[in-house]
């Protein structure tokens, strides 16, 4: 299982991704180009230590990420998704969110292979990525098991 973020725009979020990541034992995708300078000290608030722990592969564009992704891409989205208790999980998913300020283009939600969105109450939008990241990845790492995170 792991994480991919399409674009981020704000490294503190990035950090705390990376850092939910290590703690969940799962890999990170980051989809360029990013709205900062990739570095520790960007990254370094936000993920403290753990970001160094996380396992990070960087990708040039979205063309590169899929030609190294054969896994199934769930797209965390607003719209035309499965609601996060009806979605069915699996071991090797990569769950990709959007960029902060844009989400993904229509041509990246036409190419990915499900779609989940967590349920709010109505009238609001979304929430932070962050936040998105960690409750699907929790329910994520539930389904598939936990006694099978990876050192």
């Amino acid at each position: 299982m792991r994480i991919a973020l399409f674009e981020p725009d704000i490294a503190g979020n990035v950090g705390t991704i990376l850092r939910t990541a290590a703690c969940f034992g799962v890999g990170v995708d980051l989809i360029e180009p990013m709205g900062f300078a990739y570095s520790d000290r960007a990254l370094a608030r936000a993920g403290m230590d753990y970001a160094r722990a996380a396992q990070v592969a960087r990708h040039a564009d979205w063309d590169a990420f899929r030609a190294a992704t054969p896994a199934r891409i769930v797209l965390a989205t607003t719209a035309g998704a499965v609601p996060l208790p009806d979605m069915r999980f699996t071991a090797d998913d990569v769950i990709l969110l959007g960029s902060e300020s844009a989400g993904v283009p229509p041509h990246v939600h036409a190419a990915v292979d499900a779609r989940v969105r967590i349920p709010m109450r109505p009238g609001f939008r979304s929430l932070n990525v962050a936040a998105s990241a960690a409750i699907l990845l929790a329910e994520a790492r539930r389904q598939s098991g936990w006694d099978r995170m990876t050192d």
